[in-house]
């Protein structure tokens, strides 16, 4: 069973839902929050990224930072800019990026059902981005970035979200960043709270998609309270993390493509060589190539686009080995280009999705050799990672549209 629960959410007051909510706080570097916030001082990405009220002099890290952040929420409240619901909620977060839409239910989810990983994960997390999330939830006592979770499709809350969607909203606007929609509801009524509870109690596991960094502090946070209060009961709102939980059917993985500095000393010739031992290749030319099923890559390289088709000998039915991100670690980047750790060589790079395969073109035409086109992986490839217990490649995985930060707020007390 999954547990979840409804939470009285602090939320941006009437008409200041789209000044205030803000990309993750991981999407921007320092310059650019920087200039988002100077742009717009009442982005939620001026308490989320708080050293952007500093000079750059200023860790990014220092204690006055996190200081920063929990003085700007608290005034922010005092100002009336949030409001808290008096009732424990669910609500529904839809958003909407061209024709397609999905629809998650905004909750606190379960720091043991992650312990227990009846929430399961599919990428590891780094020490160094935790600490960060974790002093800023802990020094603010709020959690304020969502974990994007997923469940495997329900037709009890299908059917729920559907009957709520054709009621009026509680908000709706465009971002000004990206032209994505958003609209939400509040979900208050005792039955349907109940109903939707009751619903997550048959539901045996629950996925995270995006924001395993900010779910893993949130969790430590929720332990490190444990430990403050032993005598905690475990109703305490430390004890659940705020979420977004969508039907995986309604999701959509984008791309994550890859940028290379060098061929590893390779001529061109040489290079185109070495990876047909591996690889079909077929010349496309100057039209950007766009992988069309599993197992088959578009190549940039000296102003030509190729595709890249594995051959047979190297593809596989295990969950990580048969991922294409891996089918090109294992069998070019690795091997050919000596790319050993993607996450920590400075001669690769990864290039969202979103972004669209220009990107891959001006990367090769600006600082970068050969660029790679990638089929995206799959919610399923997901699902079967995540069920074995095993752990995706580096970037693997690029969801949009990405949840904003400062929709919803809650409080650890």
């Amino acid at each position: 069973m999954s547990i979840i629960k409804p939470f009285k959410a602090y939320r941006p007051a009437l008409g200041l839902e789209s000044t205030i909510a803000a990309l993750p706080y991981d999407v921007y570097n320092r310059q650019e929050a920087t200039a988002v916030v100077h742009h717009n001082p009442d982005s939620f990405l001026a308490i989320d990224r708080a050293e952007t009220g500093f000079c750059e002099q200023v860790d990014t890290y220092a204690p006055e930072v996190y200081d920063k952040a929990r003085e700007l929420l608290r005034n922010w409240i005092q100002e009336g800019k949030f409001i808290q619901d008096e009732t424990p909620s669910f609500y529904l977060y839809e958003l909407t990026m061209g024709e397609r839409s999905q629809t998650g239910i905004v909750a606190c989810a379960s720091v043991d059902d992650y312990l227990n990983n009846i929430i399961k994960k599919h990428e590891n997390t780094r020490a160094d981005k935790e600490a960060d999330r974790i002093r800023h939830v802990d020094t603010t006592n709020m959690q304020t970035g969502p974990i994007f979770l997923a469940y495997k499709s329900n037709p009890v809350l299908s059917e729920m979200i559907f009957q709520i969607k054709q009621t009026d909203c509680s908000y709706d606007f465009v971002s000004e960043e990206d032209g994505i929609r958003h609209r939400g509801w509040i979900i208050n009524d005792v039955d349907t709270v109940e109903l939707i509870r009751h619903t997550f109690d048959h539901i045996s596991e629950l996925y995270i998609a995006d924001g395993h960094h900010r779910c893993a502090s949130a969790v430590k946070v929720g332990l490190k309270r444990r430990e403050q209060y032993p005598d905690f009961d475990g109703t305490e709102e430390f004890n659940y993390f705020l979420s977004v939980l969508f039907d995986a059917d309604e999701l959509k993985i984008m791309d994550y493509n890859r940028v290379v500095k060098d061929l590893n000393g390779y001529s061109s010739k040489e290079f185109i060589e070495k990876i047909s031992e591996n690889f079909s290749i077929t010349t496309i030319g100057k039209n950007v190539y766009q992988p069309q099923h599993k197992a088959s890559f578009g190549m940039f390289l000296e102003g030509c686009w190729y595709r890249l088709d594995a051959k047979e000998h190297i593809l596989s039915n295990d969950p990580i080995a048969g991922l294409d991100v891996s089918i090109l670690q294992d069998h070019l980047l690795n091997p050919i280009l000596r790319i050993q750790e993607p996450k920590t060589d400075k001669r690769i790079d990864f290039v969202g999705g979103i972004r669209g395969l220009s990107e891959l073109e001006r990367r090769v035409h600006t600082d970068m050799k050969v660029a790679f086109s990638m089929y995206p992986t799959s919610m399923d490839e997901l699902f079967a990672v995540a069920d074995a217990g095993l752990l995706m490649p580096p970037k693997s995985t690029w969801f949009e549209p990405k949840l904003r930060s400062g929709l919803y707020i809650h409080s650890l007390d």
